[in-house]
């Protein structure tokens, strides 16, 4: 239906709205913006069918602004930008039930008439279409901007913007590149700290990050919300959620931040969200490499040696194929640090959650994915993760006694105060030396309850050249999550109980640290907590690994880098870097990557699921470290599943 001037009327409009409702609001609206001396507009119904399916290009042409409806709710833009991206985001924060009607059940109808074709309602939107032509006061310039979309609801007339972030995925808009050997050549400047003592080239406040881009329940690109964790007595902790779907599940994936401000814990809760959003599949880059393993030989990552499952858990899980040598499967390019040659590693490795399920031999996780500044940056915290992780591992399920830590030694004010703090919500904070293979410090962190009760002990890690910050990291982690761990178990006694009695029913990634929650858990942790014949605690500064200039760190996050790099390598381990970086993310000035270090322990959740038990690494790590007098046998393990978060 044509007005004066021109307003397009998505045909589907009327079967949203009703046929009279439809073309008596487009005749409205077009002489209210005929009046007003408004824009054309095209008008497109939301929640009708599937927009990440949809083939039809979306309705936005001749300069037209995009004008969205749904319910009560009138979207009006972005200007100049992508209609289809608006209609994507919109969807990614509706409810189950609505996303399973739209993607799972063929789409949607009216229930009755729209209420709102009247001339009130055309002439508030048709006053929202003209003004929103012109930037808003102190928008910032493009480059590094979002466009803005209105939300105007017709049932009070309060209006609300909301910034748009583009979806790499949009199959009208995005420019993924193509994935190729060269393209995986990693660009590694020099990367300078912003300041001395931290491994970042920036601060977190310095990326200009709206908060509102990625959580609003629009178009938020990381979900409908960010919640204030006002529970949290211990941190100013921040958290959102979104979804993605796997068939017929939506699988939540939650993000968050934990600092002491919620404004900060806000923008580094962005920021772990959008790693975790870029880690999932491949949104920026065409895959297209398909191949066997023993056709790319020494070009390609040997997933048996990054852990596969055992043939138990193929045998009660038929589903999942178990790898085959000489199976076709999908890879992307990576850069080895050690060789510095592109290598081939399996997509289900990089990205966790890479489309197609019979491809999925195993469920991979976030480990060794981290964002930052630079490519270095990214690349130096990604693979602190790996060894903190393995050196846990191999603690835990070796049972494999550690030196302690003295908190007290620690210099930083922020740590003593926060060990006393959960002194006073009845836990005692507890540090541990984790260096197992490499130099670079390691620090396990225990919280335990003085009194055994519920809630019993929970734990953390952190890895990092300067040990301080490996403290602290591990520390941020335990003071998080205790002070809530009574209360968890307690609402969640049952469950967690039959969980302790029986492993096999731990499959979930939060299902690990819940069950230590159960106080008859702890016998598992006594190896590291009670074991005989203690030596001194150590000092944190004990932990330091000086260069050849008896420095702990540079001032260049490449330089260190390459250090530990080289002290991984020595060991005879190769370190490859898959580029996960987003399109919304490189228009921040971050950076993501997945690091891979193939022959280290990676963690896995469901106790089905750990690949660890079955690795070389499990059995001889200990013992090659010097830590062990032989190799560890199947008596040796810890029966009992690790209490990672």
């Amino acid at each position: 239906m044509t007005t004066d001037p021109p307003t397009a009327c998505d045909p589907a409009l009327a079967g949203a709205l009703g046929p009279d409702a439809a073309s008596r609001f487009t005749a409205r609206l077009g002489r209210a913006l005929a009046a007003l001396g408004g824009p054309p507009v095209t008008l497109t119904p939301l929640g009708v069918g599937d927009a990440f399916t949809r083939t039809v290009p979306a309705t936005a042409d001749g300069g037209a602004v995009p004008v969205h409806l749904y319910g009560h709710q009138a979207v009006v833009g972005p200007p100049g930008g992508c209609a289809r991206c608006l209609e994507r985001r919109w969807q990614a924060v509706r409810s189950v039930a609505l996303r399973d009607a739209l993607e799972l059940g063929g789409g949607t109808r009216a229930a009755g008439d729209w209420p709102y074709a009247h001339p009130f309602a055309a002439d508030a939107l048709a006053a929202l279409i003209t003004a929103a032509r012109e930037p808003r006061p102190g928008a910032p310039g493009p480059g590094g901007v979002f466009p803005d979309v209105r939300l105007l609801d017709l049932r009070t007339g309060l209006v609300r913007r909301y910034p748009l972030v583009p979806d790499p995925e949009c199959p009208l808009c995005a420019t993924p590149y193509e994935d190729t050997a060269e393209a995986a050549v990693p660009a590694l400047p020099p990367a300078p700290k912003h300041r001395p003592g931290v491994f970042r080239t920036r601060p977190v406040e310095s990326y200009g990050i709206d908060v509102a881009a990625f959580a609003n329940p629009l178009c938020g690109a990381l979900g409908p919300s960010l919640v204030q964790d006002v529970s949290s007595t211990s941190t100013s902790a921040t958290i959102g959620c979104f979804s993605m779907r796997s068939g017929e599940y939506l699988r939540e994936t939650f993000w968050g931040g934990h600092t002491d401000s919620f404004a900060r814990s806000a923008h580094v809760g962005v920021l772990e969200g959008l790693e975790r959003y870029a880690g999932m599949r491949a949104r920026a880059r065409t895959t297209s490499v398909t191949g066997s393993l023993r056709r790319f030989g020494a070009d390609a990552v040997d997933p048996r040696e990054t852990g596969l499952y055992s043939e138990a858990f193929h045998r009660d899980n038929p589903r999942v194929r178990p790898f085959d040598p000489d199976r076709e499967i999908a890879w992307v390019w990576g850069w080895s640090l050690r060789d510095r040659v592109p290598r081939l590693v399996p997509e289900i490795l990089t990205y966790y959650h890479a489309p197609g399920l019979e491809n999925r031999f195993v469920q991979e996780s976030s480990n060794g994915c981290a964002s930052g500044g630079s490519l270095a940056e990214a690349a130096y915290f990604g693979l602190m993760e790996v060894v903190e992780r393995d050196a846990f591992l191999l603690t835990w399920y070796g049972r494999q006694p550690l030196p302690e830590i003295d908190p007290a030694s620690s210099s930083r004010t922020s740590t003593r105060s926060m060990v006393d703090r959960l002194a006073m919500y009845g836990y005692r904070a507890r540090f541990f030396d984790t260096r197992i293979t490499f130099p670079v410090p390691v620090v396990t962190a225990v919280a335990e309850r003085f009194d055994g009760g519920p809630g019993r002990m929970c734990f953390g890690a952190g890895a990092g050249l300067d040990p301080e910050s490996a403290l602290a990291s591990a520390l941020c982690e335990i003071a998080t999550d205790a002070v809530n761990l009574p209360g968890r178990t307690e609402r969640d006694e049952t469950r967690l109980r039959a969980m302790a009695a029986d492993f096999e029913l731990v499959t979930a990634l939060h299902d690990h640290p819940l069950v230590y929650g159960v106080p008859e858990m702890g016998e598992h942790a006594d190896f590291l907590l009670r074991g005989p014949g203690r030596e001194r605690p150590r000092t944190v500064a004990e932990l330091e690994w000086p260069d050849g200039w008896g420095a702990p760190a540079s001032d260049d996050v490449r330089t260190d880098l390459e250090r530990c790099v080289s002290a991984v390598a020595a060991e005879g381990f190769d370190v490859v870097v898959v580029d996960q970086t987003m399109p919304e993310q490189r228009a921040l000035g971050l950076h993501t990557v997945s690091v891979l270090v193939p022959g280290l322990l990676p963690i896995d959740f469901g106790w089905s699921r750990q690949r660890a038990l079955g690795m070389p690494r499990m059995r001889t790590g200990l013992f090659t470290a010097g830590l062990r007098e032989r190799p560890l046998g199947p008596a040796d393990l810890n029966p009992a599943p690790h209490p990672f978060p």
